[in-house]
């Protein structure tokens, strides 16, 4: 039995099945995803070597989630981004970028599902309070992007020195200007389509 403020051990045996040493049962991936959602703190060893494999697991859940009809969370151009960043010299930034979006928008969550609530419980009038919730989101959204972008110039290898001369000048501002605005307008796009679903659900 595990220690109270210790993560229960899950073991995985070679015939994939895995084993709560907590409960002495053995459970499945979507039990596995049901203690995620519960809060429950748990790590996967491989039964045989001992290995910490709860990184794999627990991607393998989101697969499993992912091919659920109606369950899609990850839209193309975000897995499309996230799969051009492997092997990125960006890379090593892009876990902790991730990681620090979702703890903000988990603390704005209860917030977003009051909004939603009271949106959706009222009148096909009263449902464009939704675009309360979705500004909000956007905003959010939009200081994440902030945050990203100034985590990168952290990376840049050489910064322009102020007050010398170049004639790549006009044209390197102009082209940051329109990648920011395409990113922008793309994370656009994406909280439109989420607005669509939640209209289509009211």
């Amino acid at each position: 039995m595990a220690l109270k403020d210790e993560p229960v051990v899950i073991k995985k045996y070679a015939n994939r099945r895995l084993y709560n040493t907590g409960t002495s049962t053995y459970v499945t991936l979507e039990d596995l995803a049901d203690m995620v959602k519960r809060g429950e703190d748990f790590t996967v060893q491989d039964a045989k070597s001992g290995d910490d494999i709860t990184h794999p697991v627990l991607t393998q859940i989101i697969f499993e989630l992912e091919n659920k009809d109606g369950q899609n969370m990850l839209p193309i151009p975000f897995l499309r981004q996230l799969i051009a960043f492997y092997g990125d010299q960006m890379q090593m930034i892009v876990p902790s970028f991730l990681e620090q979006s979702m703890l903000a928008f988990s603390k704005e969550q209860e917030r977003f599902r009051e909004q939603m609530k009271e949106a959706v419980g009222k009148t096909p009038m009263g449902m464009m309070t939704v675009a309360a919730p979705m500004k909000a989101l956007e905003e959010q959204t939009r200081r994440n992007m902030e945050m990203f972008q100034n985590a990168m110039r952290m990376f840049t290898p050489f910064p322009p020195v102020v007050g010398m001369p170049t004639t790549a000048a006009p044209e390197t501002p102009s082209k940051a200007s329109t990648e920011k605005s395409e990113d922008l307008q793309q994370l656009k796009d994406q909280i439109a389509a989420m607005q669509r679903k939640i209209d289509s659900m009211g």
